[in-house]
């Protein structure tokens, strides 16, 4: 028997109204559940075992081999953390998937022009999404206590992802400007977030693995 035109209407936009209250609810239980985790840079709680900061890679200008504004902020703000001793290494996870583009490497340049040793600058070349740095961060690095460093806007899902992913983590902000594109970065945000989600709950892929590496140790 045919369904009436109105009530296949009626269904159609029922069914897309829970969707999209389905979708709301994630993104309002990712921003909630992390909040508190949110620190300013004064006020970011010291964590006391083999403290390390995590910094987020970003776009790196392919031709300048600078790392982009974003990128520049993340890097001086973990190393703030270094400066006061909040933290004792930063892990630099980005992304080296092409010839000739290389997050790690260009943030551990930036790191050492700032002045911090080369031996508490420890690349992650395989940090390609948030959540493959996240997962490599324990899997890999052996982390558990652990600062992340990004921007607000990055924060919720990034912290999020690794509590989920069994570490305990607080973030710190590194967002020191206005950035061109920042509606789009934002608006960016809704399905990754939606896709973090799905990653730790139901997906669970696996990135690219190797051997554990001792931070402490390097």
């Amino acid at each position: 028997m045919k369904l009436p035109i109105k009530k296949i209407i009626y269904i159609g936009l029922s069914s897309i109204f829970l969707i999209i209250v389905l979708l709301g609810a994630i993104l309002w239980h990712v921003q909630a559940s992390t909040r508190d985790l949110i620190y300013s840079f004064e006020d970011v709680k010291v964590v006391d075992s083999a403290p390390v900061a995590i910094v987020f890679g970003a776009a790196v200008n392919p031709h300048t081999q600078l790392p982009s504004d974003i990128l520049q902020d993340r890097i001086i703000t973990a190393v703030d953390l270094y400066n006061n001793e909040k933290v004792q290494k930063l892990l630099l996870s980005g992304d080296n998937r092409v010839q000739n583009y290389n997050e790690p490497v260009v943030m551990k340049r930036f790191g050492e022009i700032l002045s911090v040793p080369e031996e508490d600058l420890i690349e992650d070349f395989a940090g390609r999404r948030t959540y493959d740095t996240c997962y490599r961060a324990k899997e890999i690095f052996g982390l558990e206590d652990v600062i992340l460093v990004t921007q607000e806007y990055h924060l919720y899902r990034a912290l999020y992802t690794c509590r989920a992913l069994g570490l305990n983590v607080v973030g710190v902000s590194s967002a020191r400007q206005e950035y061109i594109g920042q509606n789009w970065y934002n608006l960016r945000e809704i399905p990754a977030t939606l896709l973090a989600f799905l990653e730790v709950h139901i997906l669970h892929p696996k990135p690219i693995l190797g051997d554990p590496i001792e931070v402490f140790n390097l």
